[in-house]
């Protein structure tokens, strides 16, 4: 990407959230006497600053188990995958575009179903204040995405900006990642770019639980429909403790801690999926080329 990430206002904020979840996410804490512990990994494409919800999950997943669990936190899907391949963790939840690149090494596991359906989209945000209205209003300006490894947050404007024509790494004036869908918001909310790439799920729940910070942002144009980002297991992974984490994961409505996890996350509950619903990701990665 050219130019450096800008510095963040909230970075104090961020920096104690992360230390906050390094805390929660060492074994000493998560872990629980009983049996192997099982290791579960997210990024911040989840809200980052929801650390009472990740305590009700971990408990709604170790009574449903009988095993002690342990949430990994890390900032980028790279890492995430580096401690899939290794064995570090068992399970993650990860974005499509990671899914279709190491498809042969990982267990698909489960899809959310968010209002009433595993799909989601990519919002092109902008600043509430400007007068941007396209896409084309925003050559030349400051642009932040999530990760290099998020479809919503990276690869669908890139394939957008191709199937119009454009150079995606000479469009804007100045790229930065942020490597959370929602510090993307933020930077636009704050003005620190004019305008972002974002996880459609992400900006309607922040929509939900704090208005006061997307109403500073647009939606300016909404991509087609993908599989909503899935929940993997390492290749490694026993077919029994893949069966078992599973049905964990479907019988989340049935349970009054289940549904209660669910609400808080907004997600109507988790659906078994086939790799075809994140064909047309795997489209836009095969035209996006190798990553190292």
């Amino acid at each position: 990407m050219n130019g450096r990430r800008p510095p963040h206002r909230s970075a104090l904020r961020r920096r104690c959230l992360a230390t906050a979840l390094a805390v929660l996410g060492s074994p000493s804490v998560w872990a629980r006497p009983g049996g192997p512990v099982l290791r579960f990994a997210l990024t911040p494409v989840f809200l980052d600053e929801r650390l009472r919800l990740l305590q009700q999950w971990r408990e709604y997943l170790e009574s449903a188990l009988g095993n002690p669990v342990e949430f990994v936190q890390r900032s980028t899907y790279a890492q995430v995958l580096d401690v899939l391949r290794s064995g570090q963790v068992h399970f993650a939840w990860i974005c499509g575009y990671p899914y279709v690149l190491r498809q042969r090494e990982l267990k698909l596991v489960a899809v959310p179903q968010w209002r009433g359906r595993p799909l989601y989209q990519s919002y092109l945000i902008a600043d509430a204040r400007g007068t941007a209205a396209t896409l084309r209003d925003l050559k030349g300006a400051t642009f932040a995405y999530s990760d290099p490894l998020s479809n919503s947050g990276f690869l669908y404007m890139q394939h957008l900006l191709r199937s119009q024509g454009q150079d995606p790494g000479r469009y804007f004036g100045r790229t930065f990642f942020t490597h959370s869908h929602r510090h993307v918001v933020d930077a636009v909310a704050e003005g620190l770019a004019g305008a972002g790439s974002v996880d459609g799920y992400v900006w309607e729940t922040l929509a939900e639980l704090h208005p006061e910070l997307t109403r500073k942002t647009r939606v300016l144009q909404k991509s087609p429909d993908f599989g909503f980002p899935p929940i993997v297991a390492a290749a490694g992974v026993g077919d029994q403790e893949v069966k078992d984490f599973t049905a964990a994961l479907f019988d989340m409505p049935a349970r009054p801690s289940g549904r209660a996890v669910l609400s808080d996350l907004r997600l109507d509950r988790f659906v078994a999926a086939e790799p075809s619903l994140f064909r047309s990701i795997a489209e836009m990665a095969r035209e996006q080329g190798p990553i190292a």
